[in-house]
């Protein structure tokens, strides 16, 4: 491929220069602050610089609504411009190495030219994703009436072979996990057997598991409604998990932060698939209605905390094959996919931090002495500490910039990519549509 312009690290210095003075000043405070609270700033900090999350190919486009999507400019228009972006996403927040694939959205025609790209930009390629809710040119079968659960057994036996090219692929990419989720379900009352559906579903999975490496995991993901909004064949955690049973020990539940009923108590959710040793792993986004896959953190960041809470809880008391995996997976329709991309990944580092200063000796006590308010107080306490300073030295230590967003402005990137990616008339969307 031709050169194209790529944020250097000279100019991450350079940039950082600039804001180095606060940092230093405000990581100073925020030290002695933790150390009257028993805390050691360093090892806060250590944990930023580790924590990880995937972001999704797809997420680097625009995305769009029911009604119409409204493209920006220097959108990548294929796998290998997408990677360019994920790798700008990660040279910036330094947390971000891993990208998750949508195929066939992003099958590429040579496999070992794809991972070479991408390691050559210090990334690897996380959990690969089906696509069997919508029809693709020369396809045999409509996915219209479903997919691993439609009447047709040919149509089921399409949408299996799909998932184990999908596994197939991502085995020559180095990945070790396939999500699966389906739209399957009805519109109207009576359309769908639900009994009928749910074993359907369960025997084309079956097939779709026996295809896995024995070092795969396979990640089931449900929803709440849409596509069907009667009913839904993978509605909630609670088939998800009979299902991840069903199947066997590679089998995990994945949890999507949008994909529940208004207001269910998703860290509850969270915590239950621990204690059952089923939980896969997070799509991290944000809603206010439904699955609205707004920025992370940007609607509801105390329950972004609470979520986290249980997960540094498990953490640390060292469940046995705790291992999730976590993933963005946001459509960005009216902002810089870019740009959101980074904020969320540091809005999850920002929870994440704050769920190591939880006083946990505290919680346990007001938890057994029956003191709900000194509970609270706790967690509140940890919510409420800006732990910025920390997360904009952990992204300096390694490399990254104090200040993502400002130093990918002052880049003009997104410009530079303009002139690089002319748009093409009748292209497919890069995004979630």
């Amino acid at each position: 491929m031709a050169t194209h312009f790529e944020i250097d690290d000279d100019f991450i210095a350079e940039q950082n220069k600039a804001a180095g003075a606060w940092v230093e000043e405000d990581y100073a405070h925020l030290g002695k602050q933790l150390s009257r609270r028993g805390r050691d700033i360093e090892e806060l900090t250590a944990k930023a610089q580790a924590f990880r999350v995937a972001v999704p190919s797809w997420g680097v486009g625009t995305g769009g609504t029911r009604f119409a999507r409204f493209p920006g400019v220097g959108e990548p228009r294929g796998i290998f411009e997408k990677l360019e972006d994920c790798a700008t996403i990660n040279k910036l927040v330094r947390s971000t190495p891993g990208v998750s694939l949508h195929i066939p959205w992003d099958k590429p025609e040579d496999p070992e030219a794809l991972v070479e790209f991408a390691r050559s930009r210090g990334l690897h390629f996380d959990a690969m994703n089906s696509n069997t809710f919508q029809d693709q040119v020369n396809q045999p079968h409509s996915y219209k009436y479903g997919s691993l659960t439609n009447p047709d057994a040919a149509v089921r036996r399409q949408a299996v072979e799909h998932n184990v090219e999908c596994i197939e692929l991502g085995r020559k990419l180095g990945s070790k996990a396939h999500t699966v989720w389906v739209g399957d379900g009805g519109n109207f009352a009576g359309q769908q057997h639900f009994r009928r559906a749910l074993e359907l579903y369960l025997d084309s999975m079956r097939d779709i598991y026996k295809a896995l490496p024995s070092d795969w995991r396979l990640f089931i993901e449900h929803k709440f409604y849409e596509p069907a909004f009667y009913s839904t064949v993978i509605n909630d955690w609670g088939v998800s998990y009979h299902c991840a049973r069903e199947l066997g020990p590679q089998a995990f539940c994945l949890v999507d932060l949008g994909h529940h009923a208004p207001n269910v108590n998703i860290e509850m959710i969270v915590a239950r698939l621990i204690q059952f040793g089923k939980l896969a792993g997070f799509h991290f986004n944000d809603s206010k209605y439904g699955d609205d896959d707004l920025d992370a953190g940007s609607i509801k960041p105390f329950q972004l905390f609470l979520i986290f809470n249980e997960l540094v809880d498990a953490e640390l008391s060292k469940v046995e094959n705790f291992d999730p995996a976590y993933m963005l997976d946001q459509s960005h329709n009216v902002t810089d996919p870019v740009e959101s991309l980074m904020s969320s990944a540091v809005e999850l580092s920002r929870a994440y931090v704050q769920a190591h200063l939880v006083d946990r000796d505290a919680l346990t006590e007001a938890q057994e002495r029956c003191d709900p308010l000194m509970a609270l107080a706790a967690l509140k306490q940890a919510f409420t500490t800006d732990v910025a300073p920390i997360l904009a030295r952990a992204r300096e230590r390694e490399g990254g910039a104090i200040d993502p967003v400002a130093a990918y402005r002052a880049s003009g990137y997104r410009q530079r990519k303009a002139e690089e990616r002319p748009a093409q008339k009748g292209a497919a969307a890069s995004g979630i549509v």
